[in-house]
């Protein structure tokens, strides 16, 4: 499903701010792998997630979904494609739209839009049963405007939004950590439910190391622009977050001091 092969990123090239991002990343997806990226601050994994949505092109490498190869193809023509969540629950959704037009608006990604009439009937009922699915009341509020709702209630419908279409992978960068712990873990929930229910290939970037664990089949730890520890299975069941830290001291030479990580153990 996803093929990434030799990819390499480097900012600012030949300057005092050069940054070498990502350093020979190989990483390869079978359909419906449920991969969770662990790793310091300044690791790659969000610069990974960027360069497989082709926010930035890759000095050299290739990225293939689904046998495309999407190398060179730029973000807007990857989009359908790909399906993304962010951290900030202020990105993915039109925030002065209702709902029910932020919803129309992505259950139209990558289709031809003509003069036609506006959300149909069949249409709001579909809508009106997906919300009811998260389980947040928002199914009598497709009026409201998604500015007002709450994070985690927008997060919830960017998840959603993201989906709709049933994209070939599914890129979550850190999409719980703005949330207090209990909403974070009522979309986590809705997460494993949407993924499991559509078997979408995700990527799912997270610092909580309890939940890179518990959730999805695979576990990859970066650092330093490099994927140095890949595990899946019941291996990865049976680890600890004492056994992550000691691996990554074990690949990596040095200490994770990464609050975020720490705190979340």
């Amino acid at each position: 499903m996803l093929q990434i092969k030799n990819v390499h990123k480097t900012f600012n090239p030949g300057t005092i701010n050069e940054k070498k991002a990502l350093n020979g990343i190989d990483l390869e997806l079978n359909e419906g792998d449920f991969v969770t990226v662990i790793g310091g601050n300044g690791a790659g994994k969000s610069t990974m997630l960027n360069m497989i949505a082709g926010v930035y092109p890759v000095d050299c490498g290739s990225i293939v979904i689904d046998g495309i190869d999407v190398t060179k193809l730029p973000e807007h023509k990857r989009a359908k494609y790909i399906g993304r969540v962010f951290q900030d629950p202020m990105n993915g959704t039109a925030a002065n739209m209702q709902i029910i037009e932020n919803l129309a608006l992505a259950s139209r990604r990558g289709a031809h839009r003509g003069l036609g009439p506006g959300v149909k009937h069949k249409e709001k009922e579909h809508y009106q049963e997906l919300l009811k699915s998260l389980d947040l009341g928002l199914e009598d509020r497709l009026t409201s405007k998604v500015g007002l709702l709450s994070g985690g209630q927008r997060q919830a419908i960017t998840l959603l939004m993201a989906t709709m279409c049933k994209p070939k992978l599914l890129l979550l960068d850190e999409h719980t950590a703005a949330l207090d712990p209990k909403t974070a873990k009522k979309v986590l929930d809705l997460t494993e439910k949407i993924v499991a229910e559509n078997n979408l290939t995700t990527i799912m970037i997270t610092h909580n190391m309890k939940d890179a664990i518990a959730i999805g089949n695979r576990l990859i730890m970066m650092n330093d622009g490099k994927i140095i520890y890949d595990v899946e299975g019941d291996e990865k069941k049976s680890l600890t977050t004492a056994d992550l830290l000691a691996k990554f001291k074990l690949t990596s030479g040095e200490e994770l001091d990464d609050d975020k990580i720490l705190l979340s153990e």
